[in-house]
């Protein structure tokens, strides 16, 4: 543990009122070394955080704010986690950036997540606001970018998705065992992945008692998933085919994932290859042969469960991984990746045992 943990970390929340704000200040109460500052949420600006989530009476937080009142050059934090929507998170940061030569960001938000600034205008449907601090961004994922993460400025926290799916694919896209041409994910979320706005879809008529996909060919993490698993796969051709189903549920999200093994690869070197590429990980763990991992197993808590099974098809495997996707695949994360930029254990505020049932 670093100096830096014997002082509390002050922290900055925009956009607090969604749920991975709400999420991210549930996790950082009980965090021994943070210390909320301010948090910000315009259509909430001058209520208390126990009036837009009663779930956290008897918490000492500061009233929320709009962004509008803070001066970014005078402001005492040490970091600020950017909890706001796609596309409104890029002109805001280079703010902060150049105005505060100490404050340090760590963005919940799809804005700095895809290294080309064309991709993220394809995808996003606007062109990038920040491209001139883009390359500045480190991807969160702290399994494969922790010493990264530990010196930048400004991390991207991956999407939910592709915490999942990539911690289900890389140690096999590392060493060849897979064909990165042939990957299909299909991905099962909770509503809360949606977030909290009123959207007709999202009513309880509309999701409860069924299921259905969305973004179906088309869904912006793709190309985030495409792009982290072209990083590690050695040059080779990579082709993912991917679609989200909604659940009716809160929270939680399960990606299986179908791959064909190359090189004569069986189903035991890939279980050899997880359990090497992840021993000694905090947050990832591989289930016993013969069990299924399920959301439930992981609710409430950063962990992610990951189990390997042979296809009945030859030369097929099938992978599962499973994550909370407002711990594992956002807030907690992001803390994850705090205790790294402050030199902290990584289980430091985040120890917290799965909710079952």
């Amino acid at each position: 543990m670093s100096e830096n943990a014997e002082k509390k970390i002050r922290i900055g929340i925009l956009g607090a009122s969604g749920y991975t704000g709400g999420d991210l200040v549930r996790l950082l109460v009980r965090h021994p070394f943070a210390e909320i500052a301010f948090m910000t949420a315009d259509r909430h600006a001058g209520k208390s955080m126990d009036t837009v989530f009663p779930h956290l009476f008897g918490q000492e937080l500061p009233p929320l704010i709009s962004v509008d009142e803070i001066e970014w050059g005078l402001v005492d934090v040490d970091v600020v986690f950017c909890c706001l929507p796609h596309g409104t998170t890029q002109e805001i940061v280079r703010q902060i950036l150049t105005e505060n030569e100490t404050i340090r960001v760590i963005d919940l938000s799809a804005d700095f997540r895809l290294d080309d600034t064309d991709v993220y205008a394809e995808w996003y449907g606007h062109e990038h606001y920040a491209t001139d601090i883009q390359p500045m961004a480190v991807y969160g994922l702290p399994e494969y970018y922790r010493e990264r993460v530990a010196k930048s400025r400004l991390v991207a926290n991956p999407g939910c998705y592709p915490t999942a799916a990539l911690l289900g694919l890389l140690p096999l896209v590392e060493q060849g065992l897979i064909d990165t041409t042939d990957v299909i994910i299909d991905a099962k979320s909770g509503v809360t992945g949606a977030g909290r706005g009123l959207k007709e879809n999202l009513l309880f008529g509309e999701v409860a008692e069924g299921i259905h996909p969305y973004s179906v060919a088309s869904h912006r993490h793709a190309p985030e998933i495409e792009q982290e698993i072209a990083k590690h796969a050695h040059g080779a051709e990579t082709h993912v085919n991917f679609t989200p189903h909604l659940m009716p549920m809160n929270r939680g999200e399960l990606c299986t994932c179908y791959v064909r093994m190359t090189g004569g690869a069986t189903v035991a070197d890939l279980r050899r290859t997880f359990e090497a590429r992840f021993a000694g990980e905090p947050f990832v763990s591989i289930v016993p042969e013969g069990v299924t991992p399920a959301t439930r197993h992981v609710r409430g808590s950063n962990y992610c469960l990951v189990g390997l099974y042979q296809d009945r098809i030859p030369n097929r495997a099938i992978v599962v991984a499973v994550i909370d996707n407002l711990v594992k695949g956002s807030s907690g994360e992001a803390i994850q990746n705090m205790n790294l930029m402050f030199g902290l254990s990584e289980l430091t505020g985040l120890e917290q045992a799965p909710l079952f049932p």
